[in-house]
């Protein structure tokens, strides 16, 4: 057999086997083909959803929080928390805020749960969420003791967070008005010493230690 015919015969084969795997695979093709199709399909419908959403969301809000009077507060709180429980980045805070400003909710144990639903369920950038975590901490600490409070906000006085010379300070005070002053001093000087404080808070915690706690 000469050369050029192995040659033709080789094409041959090659073509058969190529054929006959297309046929095998025509299924697994398919659904591959769908896959590369329908998936960014997908995506962008999810993604045009949650904008959706979001928007919706937002005109909620604005609704909400414009048309607010003391006179209707049952359906405010209803709407607001709705928002809350939808556990969205922006709204679900800001809503929480709203009924805290304007004392929507007298249970302090339901606005706490609030407070830890947003915490502690929504995926938040690290500093948004020690913010909210130092919001949480000043609701409580007009009926908190001092371990509570400390509780609440280790969080961020355990790490840099651009929050914990005002977790810091906030535990100053708080020891101070309860005539503690050896704890309170601990506090304040911890943020005279702090690498990222903030600079009026430091100069604060400066007069308070030179002022009131220099003995």
């Amino acid at each position: 057999m000469e050369e050029q015919d192995i040659d033709i015969i080789n094409r041959e084969t090659k073509k058969d086997q190529i054929i006959k795997f297309i046929k095998d695979s025509k299924s697994k093709i398919v659904y591959i083909i769908l896959i590369i199709v329908f998936i960014p399909i997908i995506i962008f419908s999810y993604q045009a959803y949650k904008v959706k959403g979001k928007k919706q969301l937002a005109e909620k809000f604005n609704l909400i929080t414009i048309n607010f009077d003391n006179e209707n507060t049952s359906e405010t709180i209803k709407n607001l928390e709705q928002i809350i429980n939808k556990k969205d980045k922006t709204y679900s805070p800001l809503a929480l805020y709203f009924l805290i400003d304007n004392n929507l909710i007298k249970n302090q144990s339901k606005v706490n749960d609030y407070f830890d639903l947003i915490i502690d369920d929504i995926d938040l950038d690290e500093e948004i969420k020690d913010l909210i975590i130092y919001k949480k901490a000043i609701f409580n600490s007009g009926d908190s003791n001092g371990d509570n409070l400390v509780k609440i906000l280790n969080p961020i006085i355990n790490k840099d967070s651009i929050w914990k010379s005002h977790a810091l300070y906030l535990l100053g005070e708080f020891y101070y008005s309860k005539d503690d002053k050896l704890k309170a001093k601990e506090y304040f000087e911890e943020i005279v010493n702090l690498n990222n404080a903030n600079e009026e808070i430091r100069l604060q915690s400066q007069i308070r230690l030179q002022r009131d706690l220099s003995d």
